[in-house]
């Protein structure tokens, strides 16, 4: 098996000895050259985690698709045209069963015993868009049951040393969750338990713990245990928290799935914090919210927000696909508000996807910013008390350095300190399916003491702790009380949890991987080989001369968020395009941009106001 330090160099000759009619885009800034791509340069360890793990969503594969086929009506299964042996790329069409397993082919021979757990963010079958070949629940049910297969035949099984009866779990923990396209119809998920989730009991046996699986029947939840007594991975349901899925209401009324579902979120990450565990929240339908698209039903994403910010000792990110493009989301605990979680929301839809991108840089422009006398590095810059010496050698302060630590207290204070935790982040993967290039994404993360075993349980404050955000509104005019329990928040004296500082389980960086199968398809239609193959090679890595993140802590992604912003207060109407502006462009925008589409569109062919 290739070895991964091995990798970007093996992909580089590959790359160099074709001539390409379509390759991803190089670094959009003509003023900073590209960064050499790292390796994965964690040793695997033969005791303990390797320190990295593998997330991959959206594959949709279909077996009524046809090389060669039109492209015309989305679908790719009649006529004749375009479409390639491994995909119609650029298209609406899905997954032919060859891309997939060319895809696990390649995770089996570059990743299998490399990574430490699988996060698997969703729709695993067809679009239903396709009037001449509508599809059914047999053929759902089989694409997934293919799906999961193919995770036991790269991982295989554990042998079964449990109770007689018990199911054998996957080598490689495997996490899976529903997305809108995994039943039908698709966006419908009605309360459980219902069809779909025993169905679906039976389809992830492998995946989902023994003692996982009634509460799996009973929502299409459930939580894995990927490093024992230490990292938990918890599989939302985002049926029920989609504004899309007419067949549910929100997560107000207690009657509703979607109440009970972020019930069930609380008890599991109050239960982690009990057991001093930490936690990776995943799911299909990523919490987007902005002036142009909103995916989640206002009450659930209220919820969520409250729950990442009153457990930011706990939870250590939030992963989603099913919106095919490469982003990330900040959510913000001051625009929760108790009230409004008693009531639906807004609901708007994306009318482009740059659009879309545009109105994330544009609610980003108005962060908090770091006086300019502290510059970009405010966090390596922290005020302190110590006593200075002025010019006339007295004890004291200087003027202009107590005013500097003033703004800088100031401003520490608008984003939750010095770690920012009036934010938490959720990361968005682009997709298998060839809309764009084909991804997947490998995260690394810190494993200081991982090899240790399971950490010692932690001694829980049973005092009722303070809720800044319930004090505050106390002081403004009395309240009625929720309608739901409110989770505590983290002690005032608890350090921060590994979303904000780099400690165990921190997230250090990702690389992201893209198919050219402009170049496979090629190769495959002329013949060159009688064995055509997909392969998967670095685009960027977050560490880049680009991107310049020391760590995946949510401080960084603040800190990201305020770089692609810069410039970016344009108002909704004649918005100027960074992306067409040839002098004085935002470089960092430029190339959010373009590894939102995995460098298959050109930025300069964007148009904001589409």
């Amino acid at each position: 098996m290739q070895s991964l330090v091995l990798l970007s160099g093996f992909l580089a000759s590959a790359v160099a000895a074709v001539a390409l009619e379509q390759q991803p885009l190089a670094n959009p800034s003509s003023d900073i050259p590209p960064a050499a791509l790292q390796p994965l340069t964690s040793a695997p360890s033969a005791v303990g985690p390797h320190g990295r793990f593998l997330h991959i969503t959206d594959f949709h594969p279909d077996r009524h698709y046809k090389a060669g086929a039109s492209i015309d009506d989305d679908s790719c299964h009649h006529g004749k045209g375009p479409a390639g042996y491994f995909g119609a790329l650029g298209t609406e069409c899905d997954s032919p069963i060859s891309l997939v397993n060319e895809t696990f082919r390649w995770i089996e021979e570059n990743l299998k015993d490399d990574i430490d757990f699988v996060i698997w963010t969703g729709d695993s079958a067809r679009h239903d868009n396709d009037e001449r070949i509508p599809r059914t629940t047999e053929e759902i049910v089989e694409l997934n049951e293919y799906m999961a297969q193919k995770w036991v035949e790269v991982f295989g099984l554990r042998d079964n040393t449990r109770a007689p009866g018990s199911v054998p779990r996957v080598a490689v923990p495997v996490v899976p969750t529903f997305g809108n396209n995994d039943i039908a119809p698709h966006n419908i998920f009605r309360a459980g338990p219902n069809l779909w989730t025993k169905k679906f009991a039976e389809i992830w046996r492998h995946f989902i713990p023994e003692d996982q699986r009634h509460s799996f029947a009973e929502g299409g939840w459930f939580t894995s245990e990927v490093i024992p007594g230490q990292l938990a991975i918890i599989s939302l349901n985002t049926m029920y928290l989609y504004e899309s899925n007419s067949a549910v209401d929100g997560c107000a009324a207690k009657s509703e799935p979607g109440y009970e579902h972020m019930e069930w979120l609380r008890v599991q990450l109050q239960l982690l914090r009990e057991r001093n565990m930490k936690a990776i929240v995943m799911g299909h339908v990523a919490p987007a919210r902005s002036d142009e698209k909103t995916s989640w039903d206002e009450t659930c994403w209220q919820k969520y927000t409250m729950w990442m910010d009153h457990y930011r000792d706990v939870i250590v990110g939030g992963l989603y696909g099913h919106m095919n493009i490469d982003h990330f989301i900040l959510q913000d605990i001051k625009k929760v508000d108790i009230d409004g979680l008693e009531s639906t929301g807004r609901k708007l839809f994306t009318r482009s996807k740059t659009n879309y991108l545009t109105s994330l840089r544009e609610q980003w422009s108005s962060l908090p910013s770091p006086p300019e006398e502290i510059g970009a590095n405010w966090e390596s810059s922290a005020p302190d008390d110590e006593v200075g010496v002025n010019k006339k050698g007295k004890k004291g302060k200087g003027k202009d350095r107590e005013k500097k630590e003033k703004k800088h207290r100031k401003f520490l204070k608008k984003i939750g300190g010095p770690w920012a935790e009036r934010y938490s982040v959720s990361m968005v993967s682009p997709s298998l399916v060839p809309n764009y290039f084909p991804t997947l994404r490998v995260i690394e993360y810190n494993t200081t003491g991982l090899h240790d075993g399971p950490s010692r349980l932690m001694d829980v404050d049973k005092d009722v702790l303070p809720d800044p955000l319930v004090d505050a509104e106390k002081k403004k005019k009395k309240k009625k009380k929720p309608s739901f329990e409110k989770p505590q928040p983290p002690s005032p004296s608890s350090p921060p949890g590994p979303a904000y500082s780099n400690q165990a389980l921190t997230w250090l960086r990702y690389t992201q991987f893209f198919a050219n199968l402009t170049r496979s398809n090629e190769a495959a239609a002329a013949g060159h080989t009688s064995d055509p193959r997909v392969n998967f090679e670095p685009e960027y890595s977050t560490d880049d001369a680009v991107y310049q993140m020391t760590d995946l802590t949510v401080r960084s992604f603040f800190k990201l968020a305020t770089q692609i912003a810069k410039d970016g207060k344009a108002s909704s109407k004649g918005r100027e395009s960074a992306a067409k502006t040839k002098k004085g462009v935002n470089q960092v925008w430029r190339a959010f941009l373009s590894r939102a589409f995995t460098g298959y569109v050109d930025v300069e062919d964007m148009d904001d106001e589409s």
